[in-house]
């Protein structure tokens, strides 16, 4: 059952978008998709259950036409690509990240073309052209290429990279996930704090923003599809919140 009182802050910051007239966007991403799974069942069954959109991140080398099969029907579930091989190439004393500057920027770049490729042949017109970065790192200097390989949209984390004349960034903000204690979900306190936060920047910038929410269906456990439950309850309750597509968010 829902503690409806630590969701109140979430709830407070909703009726503020009410008052103001306002409809709150938001986004979900799930990242590493790579074939079927239960956990990747549990999610799509959680998207059913309240019409929320997913842009389903997929390993474009390490995936093939059994998922393909399996998300054939479901139209909530929007594929976007997720680098190449989630592969690090950082050296040990750096951060990991495949699409760095740490190898020749054209083998980069060849990546990214197969990458692409290779999810339009499984997906062909349902596939989303966003780049999702392993590990949401990428040298800013391949920005101005991403249009040229034939994506029109790229999500990280936070607030740092910008969208640029031909590229429209779509980042995440709230991560449910600590990868740093185990892959646990994080308290649930503090993430509605910060997507109540993320909102409420959200509304004093004018509200046009979408606030986007991060999950990794491979290594959610119990806790964080609770989460998730309880967060599309909430938002569906409220009346003011609209979860958009990843082709909602590159419309321009």
């Amino acid at each position: 059952m829902m503690n409806e009182d630590l969701w109140r802050p979430l709830r407070d910051e909703l009726q503020e978008w009410r008052a103001a007239g306002r409809t709150a966007s938001l986004w979900l991403r799930d990242d590493d998709a790579v074939a079927p799974t239960p956990a990747l069942d549990r999610l799509i069954g959680l998207a059913r259950d309240y019409a929320v959109p997913v842009a389903l991140a997929i390993i474009p080398v390490s995936t093939g036409p059994d998922l393909a099969h399996r998300l054939a029907q479901e139209t909530l579930i929007h594929p976007v690509v997720h680098g190449w091989s989630h592969a690090n190439h950082a050296p040990p004393s750096e951060k990991k990240q495949e699409l760095g500057d740490d190898r020749p920027r054209q083998a980069v770049k060849d990546d990214l073309t197969r990458g692409l490729a290779r999810l339009s042949e499984f997906y062909r017109d349902r596939l989303t052209s966003l780049l999702v970065p392993p590990w949401n790192r990428i040298d800013p200097a391949l920005l101005d290429d991403l249009p040229m390989l034939g994506y029109t949209g790229l999500s990280a984390f936070g607030h740092k990279l910008a969208s640029t004349e031909h590229l429209t960034v779509v980042n995440t903000h709230i991560d449910i996930v600590d990868s740093r204690a185990g892959n646990r979900c994080r308290d649930h306190g503090v993430l509605i704090a910060d997507l109540a936060r993320e909102l409420a920047e959200a509304r004093a910038a004018g509200g046009a923003a979408p606030v986007g929410v991060l999950s990794h269906h491979l290594v959610s456990d119990d806790d964080a599809f609770r989460f998730l439950s309880d967060l599309f309850d909430v938002t569906a309750r409220s009346g003011v919140v609209r979860w958009r597509t990843p082709a909602e968010l590159l419309e321009r």
